[in-house]
Order: C-alpha cells, then sequence, then structure tokens
C-alpha cells in the first residue's frame, strides 16, 4: 500500500527511511545532508564500507543506528545516480530511471527479507537526482506497491511537521 504524506520525513514512524545518493556521495545536499546532520556515523560508516567494497548505482546500503529516543533506525541508501569524473574530484551525477528501477528492486527484496512493515521515501531522485516525478512514481508504484507494506511517500517537505502517516 503505497500512501502519499506531507511533511519532515525525519520524523516519520515508519521502521525504515530510503533516499537516494551517489556511489562516492558527500551527504552534503538534500535529504542527504539532513540524515548526515542527524546521525554522522551514518555517512562515517558509508565511507568505510565502501573502502572496503565499492559501492555502485543500483545498490543498496543498508545503515542502522540508534534514534535519539534509543530506537534503532534503518537507513536504505538508494544509489540511484552515477558520478562524474574519476577520483578525489569525482562529483555526483544526475540520477537515471535505470538505476532507480535496480534500487527500487533491491529495497523491495530488502523489505520482503527483513520483514520490514513500514517504509518512508521522499519523491525519489527528483530533487539532487533531476529526474521528473512523472517518470519515478510509476517505478515506485512497479515495485513497492505490491509488498503488502505501508510505503510512505513524502510528496511535499514540511519542515519540523509530523505527516498523517496513519500506522497503526
Amino acid at each position: 500500500m503505497i500512501r502519499e504524506v506531507e511533511g519532515d520525513i525525519l520524523l516519520t514512524r515508519a521502521q525504515v527511511i530510503a533516499h537516494g545518493i551517489a556511489p562516492q556521495d558527500h551527504f552534503d545536499s538534500g535529504l542527504a545532508l539532513a540524515l548526515r546532520e542527524r546521525w554522522p556515523s551514518l555517512v562515517r560508516d558509508y565511507r568505510h564500507a565502501t573502502q572496503s567494497r565499492a559501492a555502485s548505482p543500483g545498490d543498496i546500503w543498508v545503515w542502522a543506528g540508534v534514534d535519539a529516543d534509543g530506537a534503532t533506525r534503518r537507513i536504505v541508501n538508494l544509489l540511484t545516480q552515477n558520478m562524474r569524473g574519476e577520483g578525489p574530484a569525482a562529483k555526483p551525477d544526475k540520477a537515471t530511471l535505470e538505476n532507480v528501477g535496480h534500487t527500487l528492486k533491491a529495497l523491495a527484496q530488502y523489505v520482503q527479507k527483513e520483514g520490514i512493515n513500514s517504509l518512508a521515501l521522499p519523491r525519489l531522485a527528483t530533487g539532487v537526482g533531476g529526474l521528473e516525478w512523472a517518470g519515478v512514481k510509476p517505478l515506485i508504484h512497479q515495485y513497492l506497491g505490491g509488498l503488502g507494506t505501508a510505503v510512505l511517500v513524502y510528496e511535499v517537505y514540511r519542515a519540523g511537521v509530523q505527516a498523517d502517516e496513519q500506522l497503526g
């Protein structure tokens, strides 16, 4: 079940937050920056993990940490973007629908394998990723719509506002 909501995804009560990044992302803009500010160890752990195994567009990388209230917070980083350039000077490039499809397929498999009952994600790859929502939205429905999991798509960002998620 997919539900579109308005509010601040950082305040979600969903079990998992998913968002798009690039393989060598600096987590310095958009939702990635907000996640970095809230959970600094997310970025350190991502950099450490990618030093031992390079991340590729289309992959997912799952992180778990402790929230302010002591609860475990899981974040699934969806590698929706390519990189422009090589080495330390490389910069995140725009997302592609192909990468989004691959990451959503991997996310769906993760949700099923782990028994996730609720998932929150933004309008994936439409901010920094540069894609049109009209192209991404059908992919979300295709890969996540039939999971039997509450999928909350944060259509409109409202800082500090708890969304009406209707999670039981």
